[in-house]
């Protein structure tokens, strides 16, 4: 191992050493532990790093990593040094912290914990998301970056990240995740989540189920916060799709009559909606890009310097793997994030909508805090049979209750240990006749890309 190498196993050690509620298994009663105090007194020691730079912030229950993405992405094409702090990684921790799409490095890593340190020990009970929120807040600031976008980790009210003030905040689509900290219904919820709107501050808005809508809507009007909705002020429409990317046209209310010449001309009219592409897969991913879109163009408004070739660019280019990713053809695989019943949702519909009448082999692990009831509910209909697994994360639902669970919807199932193994059991079943599906968990969905991506070990 390299002196760097050993370093940075030193310095995620150090980090791991905290109060780390995601490996809990009584993390349902940490609840009184999340807030803000801890964290506002750690970086008052740094200097508060934080206020050294636009933010843009963006909670919500799905699609928040991909519409920082998008966001982080735009902003670079315009020519800003932009940062990206999303949460959980896939393969590499080091991938929660980047600039300009780049990953920070395991050297930078090491030395950013060796100036924390000291610090650590003047903070009690200071946990490693915190730690790490902070280690990005640092990093960002020491880079000089111009931009940088934060992804909320838990909820949002009392999240380490929402000790910014940021130019604008985004709250993506919210459904039941993490009931237990956040709350039963989806007003709850969204009274979490909206917990990073700021006093006389925009927030953009995705489209939203009533109860959650109105709960923002009441605390956007409680602070001041001008509040812009996707959906009503600014409208979206899918356009194409195939395995490599999807084309959508987004527009204003004020265009309303333009579209509509514009349809009836069958495209030939002489003015048109822009027309955005991405590669992310799944009408859940323009529906995320809307949002991201409506974001740039308020700030926009507010005087950020974000041209459309920029918007057009980046969007272009975005990267985000892990969320509907087709990691191979022969017989396709597709790798999804989707770790609740409104995300299985989804993922069915893009699996209906890019493999028409094609069977599912479905690899499945889970976190044991997940809906897998609900997930299954979503997706055993799509499916020929399960191969349920699990990760190496301590919070793993064990796989053996998993194939009870399938066989109560009357699916056939088989629990294989560990990720790799299944993984060529699925590819075996499959053939030349069916589709790989591997989801239910971040854990396991990392795994297998690490199989299939960087290890190259397909049957390609």
């Amino acid at each position: 191992m390299t002196d760097t190498e050993q370093r940075y196993q030193d310095a995620l050690d150090f980090l791991y050493s905290f109060i780390d509620y995601s490996l809990k298994r009584n993390f349902r009663n940490a609840a009184e532990k999340f807030n803000l105090d801890r964290m506002r007194d750690f970086m008052q020691h740094l200097g508060n790093p934080q206020n050294d730079y636009q933010i843009i912030h963006v909670a919500g229950t799905k699609g928040k990593g991909s519409v920082s993405s998008f966001c982080a992405s735009v902003l670079t094409s315009q020519g800003y040094k932009t940062g990206l702090y999303t949460s959980p990684h896939m393969i590499e921790f080091t991938e929660r912290i980047q600039i300009n799409g780049e990953d920070i490095s395991k050297a930078d890593l090491a030395d950013l914990v060796d100036q924390i340190r000291p610090v650590t020990e003047l903070v009690p009970e200071i946990t490693t998301f915190e730690l790490t929120t902070a280690l990005a807040f640092l990093y960002f600031s020491q880079r000089k970056v111009d931009f940088a976008i934060f992804e909320v980790g838990l909820g949002g009210r009392l999240d380490a990240t929402n000790i910014v003030d940021p130019e604008i905040a985004v709250i993506t689509s919210i459904s039941y995740d993490h009931v237990q900290i956040l709350g039963n219904t989806l007003s709850e919820i969204a009274g979490e989540k909206g917990g990073i709107i700021k006093p006389d501050t925009p927030v953009v808005v995705a489209p939203q189920k009533e109860e959650a809508r109105l709960r923002l809507e009441q605390i956007a009007k409680e602070r001041n916060a001008p509040i812009i909705q996707v959906g009503r002020d600014y409208l979206f429409a899918a356009n194409s799709h195939s395995l490599s990317g999807q084309t959508f046209l987004v527009w204003t209310p004020d265009e309303q009559p333009l579209v509509d010449e514009f349809i009836e001309s069958g495209g030939r009219d002489l003015w048109s909606p822009i027309r955005l592409r991405i590669p992310l897969l799944g009408f859940h991913q323009v529906e995320n890009a809307a949002t991201a879109y409506a974001a740039l163009k308020t700030m926009q408004k507010f005087g950020v310097a974000i041209s459309d070739q920029a918007i057009l660019d980046g969007f272009a280019k975005v990267s985000w793997p892990g969320r509907m990713e087709v990691v191979q053809q022969h017989p396709p695989v597709v790798i999804d994030s989707a770790h609740n019943r409104y995300s299985a949702l989804r993922l069915r519909q893009a699996m209906d909508d890019y493999f028409p009448g094609l069977p599912v082999i479905l690899v499945f692990g889970a976190s044991e805090d997940k809906d897998v009831d609900g997930m299954f509910q979503e997706l055993l209909p799509r499916v020929r049979r399960v191969i349920a697994t699990q990760s190496t994360h301590p919070r793993a639902y064990d796989a053996n209750q998993l194939v009870e669970v399938a066989h109560r919807f009357g699916c056939s199932a088989v629990a294989i240990l560990p990720v790799e193994d299944a993984v060529k059991e699925a590819l075996q079943e499959a053939g030349k006749e069916a589709v790989v599906l591997v989801t239910g968990s971040v854990f396991v969905a990392a795994a297998v890309r690490d199989v299939l991506v960087n290890h190259g070990k397909s049957n390609d």
